[in-house]
């Protein structure tokens, strides 16, 4: 049992990886009356509701070094959670799921535990879309297909379930791809960067001649001319969703 990419990217994760309010509301919302919760894949623990009893699995060490809240974790994966089934309430699934070895398997322990599962997941066709991804790093792009779930995908192996847009705030404080589509300054930060599995994943010089590129049209208002429309908006659909099942 390991996570070898958050065992090695994730060593300052919580620096850069706090969670927004306004998408911790959608997430909670979306878990009910449910008083019992696991949360799979639950990393530094960002997004867990401290008015439930939650129970964290985890496989990266480094990640779970860096919890703060009181949940208990356990070491373990997705696919082969170590509880009887039914044992929750609600199972809990956060920006994780392209992570999994099997995802379908994952789901299928999620539901084995749990009555109800909240997932939050992004659709790799608009993620693709996005500015950072379509203008300069379409390597995201190639590799999401690899590894991010369709969002039909997903709901076909959840339903029947309901799905809801996350709209993304202008500042936004959980700094996943997305988060700042209004501030492209802040992709310039190593650290900021180094929160983004997306763009670890890449080779070094891919990620160095996408930077490159980024500070040029930042420097020549290249960026601004294409994009700088974004910078009157105050929430943006860049394709994060939110799947609710029963």
């Amino acid at each position: 049992m390991s996570s070898p990419l958050y065992d090695r990217i994730g060593q300052d994760y919580v620096r850069t990886r706090r969670a927004d309010a306004r998408i911790a509301s959608l997430i909670w919302r979306g878990l009910g009356d449910a008083r019992t919760v696991i949360n799979v894949g639950a990393g530094a623990g960002s997004y867990e509701p401290s008015d439930r009893l939650v129970v964290a699995v985890e496989p990266s060490w480094r990640m779970i070094r860096q919890r703060s809240g009181s949940a208990p974790v356990v070491g373990g994966v997705a696919e082969s959670l170590p509880f009887r089934i039914g044992a929750f309430d609600a199972a809990l699934a956060i920006l994780t799921l392209h992570h999994w070895t099997d995802w379908r398997r994952g789901l299928t322990e999620m539901r084995r535990v749990a009555t109800r599962q909240v997932v939050v997941t992004a659709d790799p066709g608009e993620v693709s879309r996005f500015w950072l991804v379509g203008r300069y790093f379409p390597e995201i792009g190639e590799l999401d297909r690899t590894r991010l779930p369709l969002l039909a995908e997903i709901t076909r192996a959840l339903r029947p379930c309901r799905v809801e847009p996350i709209p993304i705030p202008h500042d936004c404080t959980d700094g996943f791809l997305a988060a700042y589509w209004r501030r492209p300054e802040a992709y310039l930060d190593p650290s900021v960067r180094a929160g983004i599995s997306s763009l670890a994943l890449l080779a070094s010089d891919v990620v160095a001649r996408g930077v490159a590129r980024l500070r040029r049209d930042l420097e020549s208002g290249e960026w601004d001319q294409r994009f700088g429309h974004l910078r009157k908006a105050d929430a943006l659909d860049v394709g994060y969703r939110l799947v609710f099942a029963t």
